[in-house]
């Protein structure tokens, strides 16, 4: 099944406490139907003209293109980051009982 509607969105925190807090809140408001958690990443990125390199932590969260603008809101309001990383991508194809369960749990 192929449905451009669905999107996986990402961003990273710098800790488990942050990646929790922000998953909750995804799932709180319903702007995700899941959230993974992906620890152990090691970013490294200019930042002000120098490489940096920090430990952190993914946040995977399966969405739809109807609730992006709310779910970027949500984590522009809630991230630690002074430009947090937000990447969305449509989802090419998708099983018919996942999408299923994505729209039961999305629209709640």
């Amino acid at each position: 099944m192929a449905d451009a509607r669905y999107l996986v969105v990402e961003t990273t925190v710098d800790s488990a406490a942050e990646a929790d807090k922000l998953a909750l809140l995804v799932l709180d408001f319903r702007l995700g139907a899941c959230v993974q958690v992906i620890p152990g990443v090691s970013s490294k990125y200019f930042w002000k003209d120098k490489i940096e390199e920090a430990g952190e932590f993914i946040l995977r969260i399966k969405s739809r293109e109807d609730k992006y603008d709310a779910l970027e809101t949500l984590i522009l309001a809630n991230h630690p980051y002074e430009i947090p990383e937000i990447i969305a991508a449509k989802v090419k194809k998708i099983s018919k009982g996942y999408a299923n369960w994505l729209d039961t749990e999305l629209d709640r």
